[in-house]
């Protein structure tokens, strides 16, 4: 049924509705956006938040264990480019569900810095949001790969995808500090940016294909996603100390070989300096950046 454009006869405002555009949002007006949503989800009471956090956290799971299994048997088979691009594009399931289905993602959650440069909401609400969401998305990420290894997924293939967790935990394990920070910031001004589109979007087409390319473009570049890590390290860590001796048998493996696959690690060496890169790639590099662009002048 088709919606009139006139007001019914006496309506309070009676008068022509303007018709609904299908035209993508300008730079300016996802800048006005971005700090709508900024306050909306800095405001959103504290329950909410952490729900939708764990249901972000396990989206960006089934992401990272759709990659994992792509990038199982892959290595020498296809050239590594390739293997990299296929990766990133279906990891990028991930933040399709979260932009389209609804959720709290960190990483996202940074570009909340636009409404509190605005001064739309305070220092505590923001810190509020991103600690809730955190801990939220640890929650759902901690949960979704428990189950998928309780499924034995990690078997399926001979064992490839066990081993391709491994390798990608491993490398993870081995990145420098200085490093991991940079590879946050790239990764997560990436993130950020395919947000950013997806607020321009006035269909659920659009919004996938806002966030597919520049998803895609951070998992093949190698950057580094916190909540991402919070996936691949646990399955790693989880694989080599409980996997199956069938599993073992199967791949030819030794655990013995991947020494630095450890909850420290994880937690020190990668999800810390990933989380400080991640927050100056999206609050800094995308967020005070378009606000300095868009809203600053504006606002003087």
């Amino acid at each position: 049924m088709t919606l009139p454009l006139e007001a019914p006869a006496g309506a309070e405002g009676a008068g022509p509705r303007p018709a609904p555009s299908l035209d993508a949002l300008l730079p300016p007006q996802i800048a006005a956006k971005a700090v709508d949503v900024g306050v909306a989800k800095a405001r959103l009471h504290a329950f909410g938040t952490l729900a939708l956090a764990v249901l972000a956290g396990a989206f960006i799971g089934l992401g990272a264990a759709f990659a994992t299994t792509a990038a199982a048997g892959a290595a020498g088979a296809l050239p590594f480019g390739v293997t990299r691009v296929l990766v990133g594009l279906v990891f990028s399931l991930g933040l399709v569900l979260v932009v389209v289905a609804g959720a709290e993602l960190f990483t996202g959650n940074n570009l909340i810095v636009m409404a509190w440069a605005e001064r739309r909401v305070s220092t505590r609400l923001v810190l509020r949001n991103w600690s809730l969401v955190f801990v939220g998305n640890l929650a759902g990420a901690l949960a979704t790969v428990a189950l998928v290894f309780a499924a034995g997924q990690y078997e399926f293939g001979g064992g490839e995808v066990g081993a391709s967790a491994l390798a990608i935990a491993d490398a993870k394990s081995q990145l420098g500090f200085v490093q991991a920070i940079a590879l946050g910031a790239l990764c997560n001004a990436l993130v950020c940016l395919a947000v950013w589109l997806s607020y321009s979007a006035r269909s659920v087409t659009d919004k996938v294909l806002a966030v597919v390319f520049p998803i895609t473009a951070f998992v093949a570049l190698g950057f580094e996603h916190s909540v991402a890590n919070m996936n691949f390290l646990p399955m790693g860590i989880l694989v080599r100390d409980h996997g199956s001796a069938e599993f073992w048998a199967q791949t030819g493996l030794d655990p013995g070989d991947y020494p630095d696959i450890s909850w420290g690690d994880a937690l020190l060496a990668n999800l810390l300096p990933v989380t400080i890169g991640n927050v100056i790639g999206g609050s800094v590099m995308v967020g005070l950046v378009y606000w300095t662009v868009y809203l600053r002048r504006a606002r003087s």
